[in-house]
Parts: C-alpha cells; structure tokens; sequence
C-alpha cells in the first residue's frame, strides 16, 4: 500500500530539484531536471517525430554510467539548444563528468513541438532556448512548483485544448518513492469522446484533476472505436486543429538504487501511462520520449533475486504516475490565444445541463 507523496510531484523524490523558464511572446519554454548528485538514467523513445539529444549515451552498454541533468523543451529541434545553456550552468560550478583534466556536463534532452500555437517565433539569429535553459537551472528548487502554463509545458496543445506540465508521484510504505513530470503536448485526447471524464480517471488519487469520475462504458467503447479517427491538418495559419506535430516528453524518477539496464525496462513500462491518460497515442506525429532517473536515496533489504520484481514494481507505478501526470498537466492548464482549457471547456458543459 502507498499513498501520493507529501507534494504529488517529482521531487518527492529525494535528491532532484526542478526549474522552469518561459517566453511569454514566443509562447515556448524549458524545464530542467536537476539531480543534486549525477543519476543513472535511460530512456525510450515512441512515435514518429522525435527529436533528442544525448539519448545515445543513455544505452545500457554506453559507457557514460550518469546524467548531470535532463532538458525538456519547446521549440521542436530548436530547443535542443536548451542543453547548452544547462550545460554552462553546471561547468561554471564545475559540475560533471571529469575526462583529462576537464569537465564535460551531460545533459540529454527532449523536444515538443509548439511552434504553431500562435507566438512570435521571428526571433532573428538566436533562439531563445539556450537562455531559457540556463534561466531554468537558476530557478532550480527541491520544493514546490506550478503546473498547467510552465517550463515545457508553457505552449503545448493536448488535442484541441491547452496542453501543460504535470506531475504526480506515489510513495510505499516501504520507503520507494516513484513520480512522473510530463510536458503533455499529444495529438489525441486526454478526453473521453463526451469530454465529460478523463481517460486517466480510474488512476486519479483524490480529486487532483477535478475529481470527476470515470466516463460510462459506452463512451469508452466509442472512444476505443473511433480512437484512430483523429483530427485532420487544418489550412496554413489556423491554430486550434493543428495536428502536424505534437509529442508528449516526460521523466519518471525514483530513489531506488538501479543502472541504466533497470532503468531502460522501467521506462518502458512508463509509456503505459500515456496509452492510459491519451488516445490515440505515438502516432507518426508523435515523438513520445520518457527517461527515466534513479538518485539512490534508498535502498531495497531485499536480495538480488527480487530485483527483477523491484524494476517491474518501479514500472507499473511509473506508468501509473505517468498517466496521473498527464491529466494533471491538462487540468491545470490555463487558456492560452486560441487554446481553451479543459477546466474552461467541461465548466461550460455542466451549466449547459443545469
């Protein structure tokens, strides 16, 4: 048995602190994941448009065995630059992997795509995704941090609403912590076809996304039934249908005591969460990317016989957590130009049938 930790966000787990940066005008930015200490970390990669940087260092038999920190950005391949300006931040305090007298951070990252969700993206020679990478390590906290309209999350779409940034964690009574941070920019919908319930409802603890119940049978089995009828392009400039790019890009960390090997598996299952909180999901217009981290905070009694049972324990409470995250990430989402929120929308549907 377990519970949400005490913030229901990711750094309930011990050891990571975490920074956003936005650009209002440009309607984008960054958020970093920041260990205290370097954290062994793999990754998965889903869909077909993804953009990454570093991922193939994160290999279970690449010889980098950690990460200093982790970038997810807007700004589609543009915000990989967001790494660079972490990386700055942590040479100029001389942290990082040591190699012949030098240091050399490193800093995989993840992109979304928000370039058309109506900002000024005329940002002449340099994009603004190295500052705001550097901006977001100086910001940088192991306490409490907003959701909805922050860091990578600022200008993202979920369908035809608001997309965000969420987060969710879950705690065992046994001391393992796991939680998820998403950046929930998706093609498909973290709606059920009557847009009354959260296809993540049956995983909500509390009322942490409105608390409004599971949709009926009925409406899931049309939702199951027409889940690969998504929305077609709309004309050049129009915002609202856009489809041509999304992708959802996230973190799942734990204080368990894991490698890259562990951790790739526990990553893996994470992308569960997502098939459970948005339907369709990893589309071609996708490039869904989850990494997954371990600060070794705690460590299992058990012996090595049980760790395949730890990894598969970690993972299905990472795909939970990553599917709470998701509509969370929705839920607090704020409207932004043409974008209504989901709280906006489904406010306006219960006066409807009053």
């Amino acid at each position: 048995m377990g519970a949400p930790g005490p913030l229901n966000l990711i750094t309930d787990v011990a050891g990571l602190r975490v920074g956003h940066a936005v650009d209002e005008k440009v309607r984008t930015g960054v958020t970093v994941i920041l260990p205290d200490n370097r954290a062994a970390c793999s990754v998965d990669v889903r869909g077909g448009g993804s953009g990454t940087r570093e991922t193939d260092l994160l290999r279970p038999e690449a010889a980098m065995p950690a990460v200093d920190a982790l970038c997810l950005s807007g700004g589609s391949a543009f915000g990989l630059d967001s790494a660079s300006g972490a990386m700055q931040w942590l040479v100029e305090r001389g942290r990082g992997f040591g190699v012949r007298g030098h240091v050399v951070p490193i800093v995989p990252a993840a992109i979304l795509f928000d370039l058309a969700n109506g900002g000024d993206k005329a940002w002449g020679r340099e994009p603004p995704y190295r500052q705001l990478g550097y901006a977001a390590c100086e910001v940088a906290t192991a306490g409490d941090f907003a959701l909805g309209n922050i860091g990578a999350g600022f200008g993202a779409m979920a369908g035809r609403l608001k997309g965000g940034l969420g987060s969710a964690s879950w705690q065992e009574e046994d001391g393992l912590v796991v939680a998820a941070l998403v950046a929930a920019n998706p093609v498909g919908s973290v709606l059920t076809p009557g847009n009354g319930a959260f296809w993540a409802a049956p995983f909500e603890q509390g009322d942490e996304f409105g608390g409004l119940g599971a949709a009926p049978d009925a409406e899931i089995a049309l939702g199951i039934a027409a889940e690969c009828r998504i929305a077609r392009p709309a004309p050049a400039g129009h915002m609202g249908g856009h489809v041509g790019g999304h992708t959802c890009i996230g973190v799942v960390a734990t204080n368990a005591t894991f490698d890259k090997s562990a951790l790739r598996q526990v990553a893996v299952m994470a992308h569960d969460g997502l098939a459970r909180a948005i339907r369709p999901v990893h589309t071609p217009m996708d490039g869904d990317t989850i990494f997954a981290l371990a600060t070794a905070t705690w460590q299992d009694r058990g012996d090595a016989a049980g760790r395949d049972w730890q990894i598969a324990r970690t993972g299905s409470i990472a795909a939970d957590c990553m599917a709470r995250a998701v509509a969370r990430a929705v839920w607090s989402a704020e409207p932004l130009g043409e974008l209504d929120s989901a709280r906006g929308l489904l406010r306006r549907q219960q006066e409807e049938k009053r």
